[in-house]
């Protein structure tokens, strides 16, 4: 299987199935001596681990993770960092009567189409567990920024439809409730929405909002590597995720180029925009100002009420799907996308160490 790698500079190879041994990432390109330990991934890992509210699906998992290579004696050497989480919480069984059976909404057909076999455990690589890895490289790239000053954080902007307010808005509290939203009333309601869904064996879905700060301008490359494209290609290989849309996005089709323009300023010496309709990038390139995307994710395609399907020998069927699902995949997703952010950020930035001489000169002197 090809594609399980992303990145130029600071390249991630993710590896591993929900039912097999264990999920990990190899993490190519982490410059030497930064400072790291199991904790600093342990913290990341901790936010998108099963089980944590009635909300997510109740498969136990300790999600704990051990560092195989690439540390010595708390800092990075500059060699591949090799990450792994064992899976503990198998329970194959719950496959077994779907394992002819096509899953609606699941990546089951398909990889039958392409490989003529599939893990029928869980979906096996097209698992959300598969994001494991991206986490755990998601944090060392995070630790990495955060030494730049950029910071990078997300939350769930919409679930089920309803939308957090911005009069309302308050960071702090995405830790206060089970769904990531910084709106305590906007919490409550989608609380209210997922027990119904809960109770109907239903799912739902909704949008991540992702906000970068402190990136300089300059980072991105300007044809086919856009800053934007690398970014929509990073998040959208989540598997639950279906859009993608970066400043104001699918809107900025319904403005005139007067309206949708951000007018450049000159302030303490230095260029500023005095809006941001851009999101952050101009020409595939970072611009200075805050890097704003969203990312719009499906609801959970494992839902417990009967469905029409059709088996491996194109019969048509009904399914039940048993076992331990989310409800909503949107909250787990979070760490995700921002990890997947923190990735293609970091990337772009190595790769812009070359792009003058002046650069080159000074990294070498």
């Amino acid at each position: 299987m090809a594609g399980s790698s992303f990145g130029t500079n600071f390249r991630i190879t993710t590896w591993g199935e929900t039912h097999g041994a264990g999920v990990g990432v190899v993490v190519d390109g982490c410059p030497a001596g930064l400072a790291l330990c199991e904790e600093d991934v342990q913290k990341y890992l901790d936010r998108r681990k099963p089980g944590q509210s009635r909300y997510t699906t109740q498969r136990k998992e300790s999600d704990t993770v051990a560092i195989l290579s690439g540390v010595f004696e708390g800092k990075t050497t500059g060699t591949p960092i090799s990450m792994v989480v064992y899976n503990k919480d198998q329970r194959s069984r719950d496959y077994s009567k779907i394992q002819n059976i096509y899953r609606p909404g699941h990546a089951d057909y398909t990889y039958d189409m392409k490989y003529g076999f599939r893990d029928y455990r869980g979906g096996g690589r097209s698992s959300g567990r598969e994001t494991i890895g991206r986490v755990a490289a998601g944090a060392v790239a995070v630790k990495i920024l955060k030494e730049l000053g950029i910071i990078v954080e997300a939350y769930s902007r919409k679930i089920a439809g309803i939308e957090i307010s911005e009069d309302r808005f308050d960071y702090e509290e995405i830790k206060n409730n089970p769904f990531n939203m910084p709106d305590q009333k906007a919490a409550q309601k989608v609380k209210e929405k997922a027990d119904q869904m809960i109770h109907s064996l239903d799912s739902v879905g909704g949008v991540i909002e992702c906000v970068i700060r402190g990136v300089k301008p300059g980072i991105g490359e300007p044809v086919f590597d856009k800053l934007d494209a690398e970014l929509s290609k990073a998040v959208m290989s989540i598997g639950a995720v279906k859009g993608f849309e970066i400043g104001d996005g699918f809107a900025a089709a319904d403005l005139y180029g007067s309206q949708n323009n951000d007018v450049f300023v000159a302030e303490d010496g230095s260029v500023k925009k005095k809006t941001n309709h851009s999101g952050g990038v101009l020409g595939g390139i970072s611009d200075g100002s805050m890097i704003t995307f969203r990312a719009a994710v499906k609801p959970t395609p494992s839902i417990a009420r009967k469905q029409q399907t059709v088996n491996t020998d194109i019969q048509d069927v009904e399914i039940e799907i048993h076992g331990r699902h989310d409800p909503m995949i949107v909250p787990r997703a979070v760490v995700v996308v921002e990890s997947m952010a923190a990735i293609t950020v970091l990337d772009g930035i190595l790769r812009n160490l070359g792009s003058t001489m002046d650069k080159i000169k000074k990294i070498y002197e």
